[in-house]
């Protein structure tokens, strides 16, 4: 059994404004009955163009985005019809790393805040073990646990972006969306992240959604590719099976689009 399997996945959103500031009718289709699986201790690679509904599926995935139909498993559990205690108990293994690592950290609020925030909500032990837990998550992704009395803006994107995957993990999920969590920083930088992510993926077994826009960084961390264009999978296969006989038209553009990228194993 997969340990997130998605049936059929449908979400239309309104879009536009006419020339009177009126709401148009028009409609987008940002995801057209999507069905894919991910078993578990794989990272599912994601890869598509702005605008083809990437992202909106991942979140799907999560419920952070109401599906219009379809269905949603994890663990054999539905989760689009769960609610209350069934949801929350779900949602404590199911998380999110986010795009921008500037804008998704509030500034108003400490490291300590921010990473222990998951657990506040959660309900899960007392202010000392919930910072004991943070100060664990920071290790792990490479930052020190002093850092946790600081603010946002005291610290460069890429360790904003570790911040935001110590927040994370500090639930100790099975799952995470990571939504291009290295589009905005410099190569070197995002480098450094992906191969964070997958020591993380080692150390704690975790499984993974990894969207992005780039072929040449999903194809270095990937077990497997979905390739999505306009709101549908055009193809799914092992990342080899992708990256040397791609079957669709699409995938082939992809590929030829991107410039490798050398990432270091350190």
């Amino acid at each position: 059994m997969p340990l997130v399997e998605a049936r059929r996945l449908t979400k239309t959103f309104r879009s536009g404004q006419s020339a009177f500031g009126m709401s148009a009718t028009t409609l987008v289709r940002a995801v057209n009955d999507v069905s894919l699986a991910i078993e578990a201790g794989e990272t599912l690679g994601l890869v598509g163009e702005s605008g083809s509904g990437k992202s909106t599926l991942g979140r799907m995935l999560l419920r952070l985005v109401e599906a219009d139909s379809g269905e949603v498993y994890f663990d054999g559990h539905e989760v689009l019809g769960a609610g209350g205690a069934e949801l929350r108990r779900l949602r404590r293994d199911m998380q999110i790393i986010f795009q921008d690592p500037f804008g998704s950290l509030d500034p108003r609020m400490t490291v300590e805040q921010i990473v222990c925030e998951p657990l506040a909500i959660h309900g899960s032990e007392n202010r000392k073990t919930r910072r004991e837990r943070a100060a664990e998550a920071m290790r792990a992704v490479g930052l020190d646990a002093s850092a946790l009395g600081r603010y946002p803006h005291e610290f460069s994107g890429g360790q904003r972006q570790r911040i935001g995957i110590a927040r994370a993990l500090v639930l100790r999920p099975r799952f995470i969306v990571a939504d291009e969590p290295v589009s905005a920083l410099d190569v070197s930088v995002g480098s450094q992240i992906v191969n964070l992510l997958k020591q993380l993926q080692r150390e704690f077994s975790l499984t993974y959604l990894f969207i992005s826009h780039s072929m040449p960084i999903v194809r270095y961390l990937a077990n497997r590719i979905a390739v999505m264009q306009q709101g549908e999978l055009v193809e799914v296969g092992t990342t080899g099976q992708i990256t040397t006989a791609p079957q669709h038209p699409y995938t082939r553009t992809l590929l030829e689009a991107t410039p490798e990228i050398e990432f270091s194993s350190r």
